[in-house]
């Protein structure tokens, strides 16, 4: 299956937290970085999500934020520190793509304005925020 989805990163999981309706699923990237996706106890069952088993994070690039540093006191729970690799910028908004940390590639999608103000450019450091809820999983 194809998907407009850019950001597909490819992991193992590593626990399981399920409740009647949702569950936290606890990941390693295959770079080594760890996040956490919430995602419905049906989904879980559905496709056969479990300790151990190989899934695949899909993020939509529109739904990943980007801070210059690590920010505490926020619920986001996933914060992937990397290095911009390149900005492509238009009118109102840009791309940026970023090498993570263990060498997987994730691309944001924010205004032009967020752009300026952050200073981001190839070289910059950055630090990718993505909700545990926008985190989908694939295990085929």
């Amino acid at each position: 299956m194809s998907l407009s989805i850019r950001n597909q990163l490819p992991g193992t999981v590593m626990a399981v937290s399920a409740g009647p309706a949702m569950a936290a699923v606890k990941i390693r990237l295959d770079s080594g970085e760890e996040i956490t996706s919430a995602v419905t106890a049906d989904a879980v069952t559905e496709l056969g999500i479990f300790p151990g088993g190989a899934v695949s994070a899909l993020v939509k690039a529109s739904e990943v934020a980007l801070a210059t540093a690590h920010m505490e006191g926020l619920s986001i729970r996933n914060q992937l520190p990397g290095t911009v690799t390149s900005v492509t910028s238009g009118a109102a908004m840009a791309t940026v793509r970023l090498r993570l940390a263990g060498g997987q590639h994730l691309t944001a999608a924010i205004t032009r304005e967020a752009l300026e103000e952050l200073g981001l450019a190839a070289g910059s450091s950055a630090v990718a925020l993505v909700k545990a809820t926008e985190i989908s999983l694939s295990t085929g």
